[in-house]
């Protein structure tokens, strides 16, 4: 009887410790590969059924393609995908097509990315002013630090004396359609 106990208790404590020190299967873990391409922004974030932020919405205008390229140009796209809010006075084409002949592309080359900025940013506002808002001798800080004027012409909202053609609401903001480009002092 002292025998059967003492293999009962040998065979639970072999059982005991076989589990303890089982050997588990090496996980071989890869070490991280170094990313090759810049992280993302905000831009990237894909969304097919929340309302447009002021990006896509000018980015799905045919009228802003000359936009388009100047806020990518300027790096500016993540910083316009971003919550906001935003009043974006966005130039059409023709707004564009306006300005000296040449003007755009140079502003487009990499070496006067500061100067294209600094007119992109003249053209944008953080918070939201609806049309409906205007008021003659209303000003706006804008956000390269310059001031804009607000006003009405009649019930035709204007900046700087330019007609706002169109308003648009977005998930970030509201974009007024000018067919003019506003050229900071």
């Amino acid at each position: 009887m002292k025998s059967l106990h003492v293999a009962l208790i040998a065979i639970a404590f072999g059982l005991m410790t076989s589990c303890n020190t089982e050997s588990q299967p090496e996980t071989a873990v890869a070490a991280p590969e170094a990313e090759t391409e810049q992280a993302a922004g905000q831009s990237a974030v894909a969304d097919d059924q929340s309302q447009q932020n002021v990006v896509q919405i000018a980015a799905g205008s045919k009228d802003h393609s000359t936009l388009v390229a100047a806020v990518k140009a300027g790096g500016l796209v993540d910083a316009l995908s971003n919550a906001g809010p935003f009043t974006v006075f966005a130039p059409t084409n023709a707004a564009f097509d306006k300005l000296p002949a040449g003007t755009v592309d140079d502003l487009l080359k990499p070496e006067n990315r500061s100067k294209l900025r600094n007119i992109l940013q003249y053209h944008v506002y953080v918070g939201v002013i609806p049309a409906e808002r205007f008021d003659n001798d209303m000003t706006l800080g804008q956000v390269n630090g310059g001031r804009v004027k607000l006003g009405l012409e009649g019930d035709q909202p204007t900046v700087n004396g330019v007609k706002i053609i169109a308003s648009i609401p977005a998930s970030n903001g509201i974009i007024h359609v000018i067919d003019q480009v506003l050229l900071p002092e």
